[in-house]
């Protein structure tokens, strides 16, 4: 819908491909609190947006996703609920790691420095 598809019918089918499992991956995260939905399916919008307009549509005109989706694309936008939630979803998933793993102090504090950067950014994106 908004960006310009490519001119090959095998870049189409790449785009559409990887869309398409961007999508199943999203709906894991559905149900997985660990695994994030929303970055899986702008990710997905944006190959569709390269490869096939119905299913960007479909994708951007979804009760669910869709009003995210678009906020995203308009201003690179997170509602403050995402944000809780990912936020939430990130201390949660650190704490699974470090419970289960039992690493060393330094890989304890380069994942929490890597999910740091993460919620930083997330934190600083615009609600």
């Amino acid at each position: 819908m908004s960006e310009q598809r490519p001119s090959t019918g095998i870049k189409r089918g790449v785009f559409r491909a990887v869309g398409l499992c961007m999508v199943a991956i999203g709906a894991l995260g559905v149900a997985l609190p660990v695994l994030p939905t929303t970055p899986f399916l702008i990710i997905a919008a944006a190959c569709f947006a390269r490869s096939s307009p119905r299913l960007e549509a479909w994708l951007l005109d979804h009760p669910q996703f869709g009003p995210f989706l678009r906020e995203w694309r308009a201003r690179g936008a997170i509602p403050r609920r995402g944000k809780i939630l990912s936020l939430v979803g990130m201390t949660f998933g650190f704490f699974l790691f470090w419970h289960f793993s039992h690493p060393g102090l330094l890989l304890s504090l380069a994942v929490l420095g890597l999910m740091g950067i993460g919620a930083g950014y997330v934190l600083s994106r615009p609600s």
